[in-house]
């Protein structure tokens, strides 16, 4: 099973149980929640995060921030016992997943093709290798 598979899975369980995550993404440790999961336009599986701890590419995180991920550049990703977080306001549409599977939004602009539920309340999936 390729990774970015198991990874998909880990972000959706999250996303449908409002579980904080931590990760590494390019060899940087994140804390975050994954609020949308599918598609770029381009076809390549994606996850916009709102990131409130750890570490950017560019060292210390600062303040909390909304991230694009590449689900493929995830990896280490573990649930963590932290309040679940999502920002303040929601005043731009996002650009990061066109075609979304998952938002942790159950009024949803975006129509995901999942629905919320699917996952709730099942045990944390086996982390990838």
């Amino acid at each position: 099973m390729p990774k970015s598979i198991s990874s998909y899975r880990l972000l959706a369980w999250a996303i449908e149980n409002r579980v904080p995550l931590i990760c590494l993404y390019g060899r940087h440790p994140r804390l975050l929640c994954p609020i949308i999961l599918g598609l770029d336009v381009e076809g390549v599986e994606k996850v916009l995060g709102y990131q409130f701890g750890g570490e950017t590419s560019k060292g210390s995180l600062g303040r909390p921030a909304w991230k694009c991920f590449r689900v493929a550049g995830l990896s280490q990703i573990e649930a963590v016992e932290a309040e679940w977080q999502a920002g303040a306001g929601h005043s731009q549409r996002q650009t990061c997943v066109a075609d979304v599977d998952y938002d942790v939004n159950e009024e949803s602009p975006y129509a995901p093709r999942q629905s919320l539920g699917r996952l709730r309340d099942d045990p944390f999936p086996a982390s990838p290798i």
